[in-house]
């Protein structure tokens, strides 16, 4: 009350004044006195002057504009304006990024053989509204080695806006075929990937369960086989136990169980001097050590029994 006592001014009276807390009289020139601009910034209740003049300038400017900022985002985002921006511009950091000079401009890629760059650029993320500052490298270095044909990779960025991809393929050994599926499988037999192309038709191919797990040895049977190589269509591995060649001609070569490689030089020489492989034989069994076994297709046997019969003594002829 004794702030608002001295602002009280009764100009053109003589009696003294009085204050309004106690009624006691105060004199003239100090109800007449002017406070200065220093004495009222500081005048009234002290608690509150001090808060007022912790305030920074232009808070309250400040505090709406954010608030109008929140309004307009909530509506745009119940309005479906925030996701068709996204949706078109990636989202607002990549954005400020992007605008700032920091958008992926160039990708290095190195390493791939089987893989297309394309190919890469979607497994790892990299898009037209990518930028560099927040491009995740981890992730992207993580989707790569999810791929079955890529060993490792490494994801780096070269700022301002470059990317640099290096990968390390696993290297297709095989074609693996099991319940009507094609699989691609390494040198260990570990499936990679589903055959999608045409271009690894060329890799040797084994059927049956288990084929892949002996891979090494049917491999080895192909190196053994020499020029017959290109004459092998598939191994089939039978009951897990053993192998057969199906050749080109379709032809089954049946090989033993223990050590098939030791037959190679028998087949060798059974093409080479009687072309076996391009008789009408469905099958050639080399499991008896030394002898093969040949069996004849329906009209290869109907033609061998007219021959037979043909040359088949006359009753009363001497043979």
């Amino acid at each position: 009350m004794r702030s608002v006592s001295e602002a009280l001014v009764w100009s053109g009276q003589a009696e003294p004044a009085f204050s309004l807390g106690a009624l006691s009289p105060v004199s003239a020139p100090a109800a007449r006195r002017v406070l200065l601009r220093r004495e009222r910034a500081g005048h009234g209740d002290d608690g509150l002057g001090r808060f007022r003049r912790r305030i920074p300038r232009g808070l309250g400017v400040a505090l709406a504009a954010a608030l109008i900022l929140c309004a307009g985002i909530i509506g745009s985002v119940r309005g479906g304006q925030y996701q068709a921006f996204v949706a078109s511009q990636g989202s607002l950091r990549d954005f400020f990024a992007r605008h700032l000079g920091f958008d992926v401009k160039i990708v290095t890629i190195s390493g791939v053989a089987r893989l297309g760059e394309r190919e890469i650029l979607d497994i790892a993320g990299v898009t037209p509204n990518s930028s560099i500052p927040f491009f995740d490298v981890d992730a992207a270095k993580a989707k790569l080695e999810k791929t079955p044909l890529v060993a490792s990779a490494s994801v780096r960025k070269l700022y301002p806006n470059r990317l640099v991809v290096d990968i390390v393929e696993r290297a297709p050994a095989a074609l693996w075929q099991r319940a009507g599926e094609v699989s691609i499988v390494a040198a260990d037999g570990a499936a990679l990937d589903e055959l999608k192309e045409a271009r690894l038709n060329d890799l040797p191919f084994v059927v049956g369960e288990g084929a892949n797990k002996r891979l090494k040895e049917y491999l080895a049977l192909l190196d053994a086989a020499q020029e017959l190589r290109a004459k092998i269509e598939a191994g089939v591995f039978v009951s897990q136990r053993r192998w057969n060649l199906h050749m080109k001609t379709g032809v089954d070569v049946k090989l033993p169980e223990d050590d098939p490689a030791s037959v190679m030089p028998a087949l060798i020489k059974l093409e080479r001097e009687h072309r076996i492989l391009e008789r009408d034989i469905l099958s050639l069994d080399l499991r008896e050590p030394g002898r093969a076994f040949a069996r004849l297709s329906s009209d290869a046997a109907d033609a061998r029994a007219s021959q037979l019969a043909a040359i088949k003594p006359k009753k009363g002829e001497r043979q």
